[in-house]
């Protein structure tokens, strides 16, 4: 009984993000879903208890994971990003299961990469499913505001078939589950993690720029902390709601026009890469790809030899595994 009565609680408050908000969500304390992973005193939870500074210098990063498993569920934290000169530095807001499933984990990713002074802030999404980190699933977008200023909310919404990558309540990228996918599409339980990390040898022109130290340390502000799913027995590896109705039933089935109209307006705007359109790597778009055409001469445009099919000595986005203490990472 007791179990349902939750289930109905969380099926009632994620129910309202199909409408784009997700306010009355509940905003836990650090200590209440998370506990420190790595950088020692280079992670600072404040008086507050709900917010957290990760920072970066010369001895290490940071970060931090959550207490409980996850399968399925909302996501989702308020972030502000350092400023100044940030090249080759990495902030992580993703999940995974990396640490229980080497050889097949799943993983959902929001990855900022940092720039050269005057340059903006990129950030990537990316998605892999039973290991399938041969199969890169990356797009990388440019934002409509300085993410250094101020606190913006990066959100993940994941359910059995479906996975929406939100900011600020608006959603930037859908990806929805199809029987070709298979085990690609991430079905296990997974932790949250943020990471703040050194990744000069890829996240800016390909290794070209570094993290320059003099500007140390890079502090990574995180508050406003949302876990809001379904907890799972790190022994038994069960849902601890699987009582009741179905987990689906919990979660939107899809994105409301208004949300879609925002979506797309940020895709046409701000999107400058995404691997569904890269005729480097695929000449055939993976099965979940869904190709606009508007997209994808937009791209083209962009950039016509990515995008456009010219072949040449460029051998497409490169995929290395972080398994150092800097957490689980994608390099590109």
């Amino acid at each position: 009984m007791v179990d349902s009565c939750l289930l109905l609680l969380l099926i009632c408050s994620v129910l309202g993000l199909v409408s784009g908000s997700s306010k009355e969500l509940p905003i836990i304390s650090f200590d209440e879903g998370y506990s420190p992973l790595f950088g020692d005193a280079n992670l600072a939870i404040l008086k507050d208890g709900e917010t957290v500074h990760m920072s970066l210098d010369e001895r290490t990063g940071s970060g931090f994971i959550s207490q409980d498993l996850y399968l399925h569920g909302f996501f989702s934290a308020s972030i502000k990003l350092p400023a100044d000169y940030t090249a080759g530095v990495v902030v992580a807001f993703y999940m995974s299961n990396a640490d229980m499933f080497e050889a097949n984990h799943d993983e959902l990713d929001f990855e900022f990469l940092g720039n050269i002074r005057g340059k903006d802030w990129r950030i990537q999404t990316n998605v892999y499913g039973n290991g399938s980190t041969n199969v890169g699933r990356e797009e990388r977008y440019h934002l409509w505001f300085d993410p250094s200023e101020d606190f913006h909310q990066y959100s993940i919404l994941w359910s059995d078939n479906l996975i929406i990558f939100y900011v600020d309540n608006v959603p930037i990228r859908e990806i929805k589950r199809t029987e070709a996918m298979g085990g690609d599409f991430p079905s296990k339980p997974m932790s949250l993690y943020a990471t703040i990390w050194d990744g000069s040898e890829w996240a800016t022109n390909g290794g070209r720029y570094r993290v320059n130290y003099k500007y140390a340390p890079y502090v990574a502000e995180f508050s406003n902390l949302v876990l809001h799913g379904c907890a799972v027995d790190p022994i038994e590896k069960s849902p601890k709601c699987d009582n009741g109705p179905t987990s689906k039933a919990s979660i939107p089935t899809g994105i409301m026009p208004e949300q879609r109209s925002k979506m797309e307006k940020f895709r046409k705007t701000h999107m400058t890469y995404s691997y569904c359109y890269d005729r480097v790597r695929y000449t055939v778009p993976p099965s979940e790809c869904v190709v606009n055409a508007q997209e994808a001469e937009r791209l083209r445009r962009f950039d016509p030899v990515t995008f456009g099919g010219r072949r040449h000595h460029h051998h497409g986005k490169r995929h290395q595994r972080n398994r150092s203490s800097q957490g689980e990472a994608t390099t590109i």
